[in-house]
């Protein structure tokens, strides 16, 4: 292996271990609401799917899930880590595999398909969690609310302040 691609290879590991700090820390706490919170590790878990490989995103998303679940609230944290991973994996693939010509319409394109995985996930998480499927229906509109902030979140900071730039910048530096 060469030197260069081991220096990528830290990088990408490090990128990856501070997006997952960074998940877990916006898990311990939420903006109130009706019935519970909504969480800003969406806009973190978006931001390093659209960023990182699909493997890399499914460890920010679904194991920075799951622990920042295992530590301050444990009952979903397995939901956590199919839901989020799930959707860190597609954001990564579509975002990264297609319209190439288009990356911001890409990138729109998987928070979107995302969003929609998230909301299935964790109303059908609660269905099964807390066996009611009242209490997953009036937390929805919460689900849609947080998927949609994180979405934008996520597209903002990636491509509107050069997030995404400053990383293939410092990839392509290390290659």
């Amino acid at each position: 292996m060469a030197k260069n691609s081991k220096k990528t290879i830290a990088v990408r590991i490090t990128v990856t271990a501070m997006f997952m700090a960074i998940n877990i820390a916006l898990s311990s706490f939420g903006i109130p609401v009706p019935g519970g919170h909504i969480y800003l590790c969406d806009a973190a878990i978006c931001l390093a799917a659209l960023l990182l490989n699909p493997f890399e995103a499914f460890v920010v998303g679904g194991v920075g899930s799951f622990l920042g679940d295992m530590i301050f609230y444990p009952l979903p944290m397995f939901v956590s880590l199919v839901t989020h991973g799930l959707q860190a994996v597609v954001i990564s693939l579509v975002s990264h595999r297609t319209l190439k010509s288009h990356p911001v319409a890409a990138s729109w394109v998987g928070v979107s398909v995302g969003a929609v995985i998230m909301v299935t996930g964790y109303t059908f998480g609660k269905i099964f969690i807390y066996s009611t499927y009242e209490y997953a229906m009036l937390k929805l509109p919460y689900e849609i609310a947080q998927a949609v902030i994180g979405a934008v979140l996520g597209i903002l900071m990636c491509h509107g302040l050069g997030i995404g730039g400053i990383f293939k910048r410092m990839i392509a530096d290390k290659q």
